[in-house]
């Protein structure tokens, strides 16, 4: 296949373009990963034009009555502080959206060379790091965050850290498991007989081979590290006031439920849900589009289409209406 590839670098292209193609086919057939990608889109547009084009300053007050319902000049209504939630929802999409992004790097670039070192190496070396991941694992994520969260000290960076150090274990489990199956394939054991290195064995041929599920996990971990960023915040140990973001925002208004101002919580809420149902749903559809059986079967559909929608030749037609 390699020697056919060389010979023809061409078709390799054409071979390469038909998978890429038949992944966003797969995508965008996908209804639930459209509407993921939807709220995604959403909530970045609105993050973007808190920073240019925002209804009012995030953080001024009095630019409102106090506890306003929503309204055509306040559509969110105001805080307690006669702020407008509007302006500090769009301005928590950013904040939130950049915390997700921080904390999944963090768990990306510490878990995926843990996984593949540990899954490569093996022995008492790979034991022994995992092991260790399995004992973050024991700790429910939460209480873990909140206890990193804790000895980092209170405020946003801490937060973004404690939820990045808490999804490392994961990306190293699926890490682990993918070498651990690919050191065993043929392409591996040629290339360690042929003598190259276990760097460029790992960067070449296991971690090219093994990115989808962490694509996957990377989608599915934006929406855990959204959901918890919020929870300590909401509890005083993330984002501290008068920052705009979606769990401050909620501890604001929870005491205030009870006397009818429903949208001081009801808004972040809402964004807190549509966006980790984004990620969630896009996630879920890389998952199936990613999948090597269900492009085997798009591809054969396409071509089964593409076979089925060509014209007949007319000589050919002609030639066969003469002969019967």
């Amino acid at each position: 296949m390699a020697d056919q590839q060389r010979a023809n670098p061409h078709q390799a292209r054409v071979v390469q373009a038909d998978r890429s193609t038949s992944i966003v086919t797969l995508l965008f057939r996908n209804p639930s990963a459209m509407v993921g990608f939807g709220f995604i889109a959403l909530w970045t547009l609105g993050g973007l034009i808190s920073l240019a084009a925002s209804p009012y300053s995030p953080t001024s007050t009095g630019v409102g009555g106090l506890l306003e319902a929503p309204s055509l000049e306040h559509l969110f209504g105001t805080d307690n502080f006669g702020r407008d939630i509007l302006s500090r929802v769009l301005a928590g999409a950013r904040v939130s959206l950049w915390t997700g992004l921080v904390a999944v790097s963090v768990s990306l670039l510490v878990g995926v060379p843990i996984g593949a070192v540990a899954g490569y190496v093996g022995g008492s070396l790979g034991n022994a790091l995992m092991r260790i991941m399995d004992m973050l694992l024991a700790f429910p994520s939460l209480l873990l965050a909140m206890a990193l969260a804790v000895a980092l000290g209170p405020g946003l960076s801490s937060a973004m850290i404690a939820v990045g150090i808490v999804g490392i274990p994961e990306f190293a489990r699926i890490m682990y498991g993918q070498t651990v199956s690919l050191r065993e394939r043929e392409f591996v054991e040629a290339s360690t007989a042929i003598g190259l290195s276990n760097r460029a064995i790992l960067f070449r041929h296991i971690l090219p081979n093994a990115v989808a599920p962490i694509i996957v996990r990377c989608a599915l971990g934006m929406g855990y590290a959204i959901l918890t960023a919020a929870a300590l915040s909401f509890i005083g140990l993330g984002a501290q006031p008068p920052t705009a973001e979606w769990g401050v925002m909620i501890s604001d208004g929870r005491g205030y439920i009870i006397t009818g101002e429903w949208w001081m919580t009801f808004f972040p809420g809402a964004a807190i849900a549509t966006s980790i149902l984004g990620f969630n749903l896009l996630g879920d559809g890389l998952r199936d589009a990613l999948d090597p059986r269900l492009r085997t079967v798009a591809h054969r559909q396409h071509s089964l289409d593409s076979t089925t929608a060509r014209p007949t030749n007319p000589t050919t037609a002609t030639h066969t209406k003469g002969t019967s």
